[in-house]
Formats: structure tokens, C-alpha cells, sequence
């Protein structure tokens, strides 16, 4: 298992500029004074394809041989990685295959078929997911980009908080949400380098609560087909994401489904920018826990926008 370093992290940085948004850094006085505390929110549902995940597909993907990348890319994805590796696919004008449940939203898989890549559906579990995604490996001979589990993947997704780092002063602790656990590991890869003292927290929904099992145990523990309006958290910890989370993630902390809603419906009527659902965890992880973070300085990762507008969680 190699392990992404510092220098693989900095090369994906320039690699991918060309492809990426600087995101920006969005505050809110009025949330600031509800939390207790002031918070610096990177805007990753302004990014690329509208995931943070652009970065790490395109740094996988601009890392190919030529004949590798003649045979094109495939993963498997809830939606934003999917999407993002169809982006990049795209800009290099190479094949990009994604498997998706079938329950995925309509806007992602929409959104992936947009950029030109090619949706094969199956069922919403970790285990279907992973078998029919080996019959389109088989059929293409497509090079398999995991969604998390990934060296490349670590390195792009790390280069969101280097650029934190430069955009904000002072942090005493960086947020982002967890389900496989890439952007978590890639905050975990920059801030361990460039800003050890500065703590990392994950947040994670209370029905697909593994990451936090996992911490709590000291080794994986994996739910198969976790349900949570957070769509983009529902799959497992993987070896690579592991290795981060167990060596370097502070805390992992839990919200109900409804401090997910409110915490989302907070963002989109004080900041006036859309993100989905996923994104709304750490917002909501540090509102329930007030007293902890109070006083401090916290990133804040918003790390996607991609939301069926026809299913917005709050309307029934």
C-alpha cells in the first residue's frame, strides 16, 4: 500500500491547476454568533463539475501514460467522484465509465452522462456496487480510479486544504464530512505537514456511522447499504483512508438526520449558495457540539453542490 507523501500532494497541485478552481472562503457573521465560534467555509460545492472531488479525479487521471489512458477510466460512486472523473475524462478526451446505484440522484447521474461519461447501474449496496464494477473492468480494460482509496485520489483532494491554509490564518481545527474518508485523508496528508497543530474533524451522519465505529474500535468496521440523506457518506472506510483517519483524525462526531436538514437549509438561506446534504455534516456536528469549539478558528470544507432540486430533503 503506498502511502502519498507531502511532494505527491504538492506535484498534484500543479498538475491540476488548469483544471481546477481556486475555491473561495465564504464566512457568516449571523452563523458565527450561533456557533459560538467563527468559521471559514471552503467552498467546494463552487468547484469544478461541483465537488471537491474534481481535484482528485484530475490528478489521476493528467497522471496517466498515454497508453493508459487510451483504454480510458471507470470507478464506481454514489455521484460526485463519478461525475468529477467524467469531467476529467473529458478534458483529456479519453472513456469514463461510472457504476452508480440505481438510487443515486438524478442530477448526478444526469450530470456524469453531461460531461460524456457512461452510467451502468446497480443496486444501492457496497457489495453489488463492487461486482458490477468488475464486469466493466473486464469489459473495457478501463484503469480503475477509486473514489477514495487511492493514492492519486489523496493527493488532489489534499490540495483543498493546502489552499485553506493560504486563504485563512490561524485555525485551531479543520472540519469535513466522512464516508470513504479521501477528503478527510487529504486534509489529514496536508495539515500533518504544513499545519500539525491545527486538528482535524470528521463529521458523519448518525445512520451511516461506521467511520465513527471504526474509530472507536481501532480497526474497519463496514455497514453494506447505510441510509442517511447524506447520499455521498454512505460507503466504508478502505485500508489507504484508514491509515490517515486512525493516525491523525482528532475526533470523529455524529448528527441526527434532522441536524443535517437544519444545518443545510441554515447554509442556503445566510450564505445563498447551494450544497447537498452531505456537506451540511460538519456545520451541523459543530452546532450540536457548541461548547466544545467554542472561541475558535475553524475550517469548514463545503464539499459539494450537486442536489436534485426536484428532492430537496426538507420537502415531503
Amino acid at each position: 500500500m503506498y502511502i502519498p507523501t507531502l511532494n505527491d500532494m504538492l506535484a498534484a497541485h500543479e498538475r491540476i491547476a488548469p483544471h481546477i478552481h481556486r475555491t473561495p472562503v465564504l464566512t457568516s457573521q449571523f452563523i458565527n454568533q450561533l456557533a459560538g465560534a467563527e468559521l471559514f467555509f471552503k467552498c467546494e460545492n463552487l468547484q469544478k463539475a461541483g465537488a471537491f472531488k474534481a481535484r482528485g479525479a484530475s490528478n489521476a487521471v493528467f497522471g496517466l501514460s498515454d497508453e493508459a489512458a487510451a483504454r480510458g477510466v471507470a470507478t464506481h460512486s454514489s455521484g460526485n467522484h463519478g461525475t468529477c472523473l467524467s469531467y476529467a475524462a473529458g478534458r483529456r478526451g479519453i472513456p469514463c465509465t461510472v457504476v452508480m446505484p440505481h438510487t443515486a440522484p438524478q442530477a448526478k447521474k444526469d450530470a456524469v452522462r453531461g460531461y460524456g461519461g457512461r452510467v451502468v447501474e446497480c443496486e444501492p449496496s457496497t457489495s453489488s456496487r463492487e461486482a458490477v464494477f468488475a464486469e466493466v473492468v473486464a469489459e473495457t480494460g478501463a484503469e480503475f480510479v477509486h473514489p477514495y482509496n487511492d493514492a492519486r485520489v489523496i493527493a488532489g483532494q489534499a490540495t483543498c486544504s493546502r489552499e485553506l491554509l493560504e486563504q485563512v490564518e490561524n485555525l485551531n481545527g479543520v472540519f469535513a464530512p466522512i464516508g470513504g474518508g479521501g477528503m478527510i485523508s487529504g486534509t489529514c496528508l496536508t495539515l500533518s505537514h504544513l499545519a500539525p497543530k491545527v486538528q482535524v474533524y470528521a463529521a458523519e451522519p448518525e445512520q451511516a456511522d461506521d467511520a465513527f465505529r471504526s474509530f472507536k474500535a481501532g480497526h474497519i468496521i463496514a455497514d453494506d447499504a447505510p441510509n442517511t440523506v447524506a447520499d455521498g457518506l454512505k460507503v466504508p472506510l478502505k485500508e489507504l483512508t484508514w491509515h490517515f483517519v486512525s493516525n491523525h483524525v482528532a475526533d470523529i462526531l455524529t448528527v441526527s438526520e434532522d441536524e443535517i436538514i437544519d444545518a443545510m437549509k441554515l447554509i442556503w438561506k445566510r450564505m445563498k449558495i447551494v450544497m447537498e446534504p452531505s456537506s451540511a455534516v460538519p456545520l451541523a456536528a459543530i452546532l450540536r457540539n457548541k461548547e466544545r469549539f467554542a472561541g475558535q478558528r475553524l475550517g469548514v470544507i463545503i464539499t459539494g453542490g450537486n442536489v436534485d432540486l426536484d428532492k430537496l430533503p426538507w420537502q415531503n
